[in-house]
């Protein structure tokens, strides 16, 4: 038989905001909303740190790549400045062998006019040879008396620096008969003969600079 409490009214019962209160506060309510809340903020939390780190990575490969490209151009900088300096070597290496080429073809005809010019100054020499070797002249030549070799000396040495460590050797020869003067033709036999002097002058040659001061003293002449 079924018994039904009447004195139960129905507004007895909670109903509302009451009614979630009093399931709320059921500590198996509050267990599993303390686990909803905490399994959404984890999950809040790993999203949030994975769109970050995705983020990061992002930035991070942007900026390997540009910090690549810009390694690249560096290296593109350096192999075209390597190669200009390669170039401006090769010119500045053909200009010097240029001027080198040109030191050399002048040489020669700047030795042989200062040379003449000194030979003019002093009536009666006569130039036999001209050699130069290892920077150092090596002058022959015949002249009328000594006097005229001290001349064409003291010219040498006051040259301004041009001519240096002068050394002059002097041998007395005879010209006008067979023999006599070594690669000449033979003579008359009636033709007087000539005594002259034969000399050879060596020193060292520097191109014109400039004008500095000369020792006093006159060349040493060695007779034989």
């Amino acid at each position: 038989m079924i018994k039904i409490n009447l004195l139960e009214s129905i507004t007895d019962r909670p109903t509302g905001a009451a009614l979630v209160e009093s399931k709320v506060a059921s500590p198996k309510t509050q267990t599993l909303l303390l686990a909803l809340t905490v399994f959404g903020l984890l999950v809040l939390g790993a999203g949030y740190d994975y769109v970050n780190a995705k983020s990061n990575r992002e930035t991070a490969q942007r900026e390997v790549e540009n910090q690549r490209r810009i390694n690249m151009q560096m290296l593109a900088v350096n192999k075209e400045q390597a190669e200009l300096e390669k170039k401006a070597q090769d010119i500045q290496g053909r200009i010097d062998a240029i001027k080198s080429l040109r030191q050399s073809q002048q040489g020669p005809s700047a030795v042989l006019r200062d040379i003449k010019a000194r030979f003019d100054s002093v009536p009666g020499l006569y130039l036999k040879s001209l050699e130069q070797k290892d920077g150092e002249l090596t002058i022959k030549g015949i002249s009328p008396n000594e006097y005229s070799v001290t001349r064409f000396g003291q010219s040498l040495e006051f040259s301004s620096g041009l001519f240096t460590n002068l050394n002059i050797e002097t041998q007395r020869e005879t010209v006008g008969k067979e023999g006599g003067d070594k690669g000449a033709a033979p003579a008359d036999p009636a033709m007087p003969q000539v005594e002259v002097i034969a000399f050879t002058v060596k020193c060292a040659y520097a191109k014109p600079q400039a004008q500095t001061a000369t020792s006093a003293a006159s060349p040493q002449v060695a007779k034989k």
